[in-house]
């Protein structure tokens, strides 16, 4: 086998590589990081939602409640001062104003913690797509970018 070819077969298996490895990697990473920036997101808004309520004294509420799929109802809720939250795991515990504003950031920080993991690991799929591009560009001998 010529050196030619031999080059050819090593480019074709970078190129493959980078479009059946590393890019789905890099796309599952940042829908993953997305899924959990719209958790925290959730988490924030809940933690203002309740300070407001608890500033106001607000032991009752008509609302518009999201049902699925965008379709809203109205609700009447006649005693906030207990809610329902997701623990994780598919769990919702009933609490009150108080005890959830003590969860909540503890939830908070996890999310801040999944994101700077996902971030990283975003960073280190981009770094191996860049090098497995700068040895393509070695290969077929072209300058770098």
């Amino acid at each position: 086998m010529d050196q030619d070819r031999l080059a050819e077969e090593k480019i074709k298996r970078f190129e493959e590589f980078v479009d059946r490895r590393l890019k789905p990697d890099l796309v599952r990473a940042i829908g993953e990081r997305d899924k959990v920036f719209e958790q925290q997101k959730v988490f924030s808004d809940l933690r203002r939602n309740l300070e407001s309520l608890e500033k106001n004294s607000v032991t009752s509420l008509r609302s518009m409640v999201n049902l699925g799929s965008e379709v809203y109802a109205q609700a009447d809720v006649p005693d906030t001062r207990h809610i329902f939250v997701d623990v994780g795991l598919g769990f919702h515990v009933e609490l009150t104003w108080s005890e959830a504003l003590k969860i909540i950031p503890v939830r908070e920080e996890k999310f801040a913690r999944q994101i700077e993991e996902y971030t990283r690991l975003i960073a280190q799929i981009k770094a191996q797509i860049k090098m497995v591009s700068q040895g393509i560009r070695e290969l077929l001998q072209l300058p770098a970018e």
